[in-house]
């Protein structure tokens, strides 16, 4: 039994169906068609009832879940356990916003490059819900988003509160002007629409932007308003243009950490990360 075929298998199950599941596994659908029969025909039973174009979990696929599931955790916990006893000459991948790797994370990769000398680092900005997804199918060894974060899957270190402010530029009317927004899945945006709401913006389209110099340039020019971390916006090339206003705490507090698998081995590079965000943060 190939564990392709059980992430296969597990992303059909979870996506609710083949489509689905082929751009979750960026793969054709035939690729999924293919590998479900080969499982159903090595395991001599059905995993689906198809109804019409929906398929619906059979008892025998029930019960396959919950093997996969753990067979498929237990395959991430001896990957990071191997990588663990080599790491002295490994990889170390690391998710971030991008607006996190901004400020806090320069300083903690320069402590994890002078402890770990020999760890490879490697680097990658998304949304917070795309973080999320990268560090369960064990494409990154942590990752820092916006939190809080619930997740049966998922450990969640706090190591800081991040203060969200209204930012728009000097002499501008935010009132008046668009949202200016980070895509979908970024923590920041579902807080930046309920402030919306909230105070009545005459203007309730927004515009969609997919980096932080992209979004406070805008701002900085006049063509809308955002959230954006307070120390991000004092730390911009346009900060000089940028007018920063206070939101309610319900809004503007955002418990800000580090992810990682539950119940995996964590590597030491991953905890001199932690603890350098830490430290710097307390600086």
């Amino acid at each position: 039994m190939e564990l392709i075929a059980l992430r296969t298998f597990q992303a059909v199950v979870e996506e609710g169906g083949i489509l689905a599941a082929s751009r979750k596994l960026n793969t054709v659908q035939s690729n999924v068609t293919s590998r479900i029969r080969r499982l159903e025909q090595e395991l001599g039973a059905e995993l689906f009832f198809r109804k019409g174009r929906g398929l619906e979990l059979a008892p025998s696929g029930r019960v396959l879940l919950d093997y996969a599931r753990r067979m498929l955790q237990l395959e991430r916990e001896t990957s990071a356990a191997v990588r663990q006893a080599g790491e002295a000459v490994g990889e170390l991948r690391i998710g971030t916003m991008e607006t996190f790797a901004a400020v806090h994370l320069p300083n903690a990769l320069k402590a994890v490059r002078a402890a770990h000398p020999r760890v490879e680092l490697r680097i990658f900005t998304d949304t917070t819900a795309a973080l999320m997804s990268g560090v369960l199918e064990h494409r990154l060894d942590c990752a820092f988003v916006a939190g809080p974060v619930v997740h049966p899957g998922l450990a969640f270190d706090e190591l800081l509160v991040e203060e969200l402010v209204q930012v728009h530029a000097r002499g501008a009317d935010p009132v008046r002007q668009p949202l200016i927004l980070f895509r979908e899945g970024c923590a920041y945006r579902a807080r930046a629409l309920a402030w919306q709401r909230a105070i009545g913006h005459a203007q309730a389209d927004a515009m969609e932007f997919g980096t932080l110099d992209g979004i406070l340039g805008c701002v900085a020019v006049g063509l809308g308003w955002t959230l954006m971390p307070r120390r991000v916006v004092e730390q911009s090339p346009h900060a000089a243009e940028l007018a920063i206003g206070t939101v309610p705490d319900d809004i503007g507090r955002v418990p800000t950490g580090m992810i990682r698998l539950q119940g995996g081995p964590t590597l030491a590079a991953v905890r001199t990360l932690a603890e350098a965000v830490a430290s710097t943060v307390r600086t």
